[in-house]
């Protein structure tokens, strides 16, 4: 039986159906679910295995990125949310979705509590500005890191990927960022992994100057990820702005990571 994902839309949203091609393609069936019918119990969330929260620019970016629909999320799906961890089941966000989980504090980790609805959950990291002060789109070197991540279990240590964001600047107090280091949290960093430890990818390596590099992290359990670039625009090598010119395998670097998805549901989830 194939696992199921939950791709949220909202206003704004835009990658939704490149997602849900995605997680197709990884062998899972899926329903792109507005959040209105989620709030209205119309769609159950504990009917999925996988809920994905795709890129876009959710109710246009109002404020900072991605905060109003985090704000709906912690405030009318606390109870789902906290029950769809508490299963051990699997979230992805991607570039506006990565947003929307720092901002609801899924990530890096924060745990909601469903049995007090006034209290506010923590945010410790933030997606910021990028340092450009501009639109960035392009694509970008991927260096993949030693975490408990599931989506990225396996995969290639060096990957590609394309970035389209704004307010892709990850940035946290230095607490935090030694706390991430220590739990290795850090998924992704920006680079091609040839530079020193001690130095930071240059612009536009690192496309809106993230601190430590970082492209995409992961709660404690490897089960929450979050992540800037978009492996949804990476499926297969007619994807890649070089694939009249090179020779590519036919598998573009993105798709492993929703087969990583679907394959831990298919073994762990009912």
């Amino acid at each position: 039986m194939k696992p199921k994902v939950l791709i949220l839309r909202t206003a704004g949203t835009n990658c939704d159906a490149e997602t849900d091609v995605a997680f197709q393609l990884a062998g899972a069936e899926t329903d792109l679910v507005h959040i209105q019918n989620l709030i209205s119990t119309k769609t159950n969330l504990s009917d999925y295995q996988i809920l994905a929260i795709p890129g876009g620019f959710s109710y246009g970016d109002d404020i900072a990125a991605g905060i109003l629909l985090a704000v709906e999320m912690k405030h009318k799906l606390k109870k789902a949310l906290h029950q769809f961890v508490d299963d051990k089941k699997l979230i992805i966000g991607i570039c506006n979705g990565f947003q929307v989980l720092v901002r609801t504090g899924l990530l890096p980790g924060t745990e909601l509590n469903p049995q007090n609805d006034n209290e506010e959950t923590a945010q410790s990291t933030t997606l910021a500005m990028n340092t450009s002060a501009k639109f960035e789109c392009r694509w970008v070197e991927l260096v993949t890191q030693q975490s408990p991540c599931i989506f990225t279990k396996g995969i290639k240590q060096h990957l590609y990927l394309p970035v389209a964001h704004a307010e892709g600047r990850f940035t946290a107090p230095p607490n935090v960022l030694t706390e991430l280091e220590t739990n290795n949290q850090i998924v992704l960093r920006y680079g091609n992994g040839t530079k020193l430890s001690t130095e930071k990818t240059a612009y536009p390596h690192n496309p809106n100057g993230s601190d430590a590099d970082i492209a995409g992290i992961c709660d404690i359990t490897g089960r929450i990820f979050g992540l800037m670039p978009h492996p949804e625009r990476f499926l297969t090598k007619w994807n890649h702005p070089r694939w009249t010119r090179e020779e590519l395998p036919d598998e573009g670097d993105g798709l492993a990571i929703f087969k990583n998805a679907v394959n831990y549901a298919i073994t762990n989830l009912k």
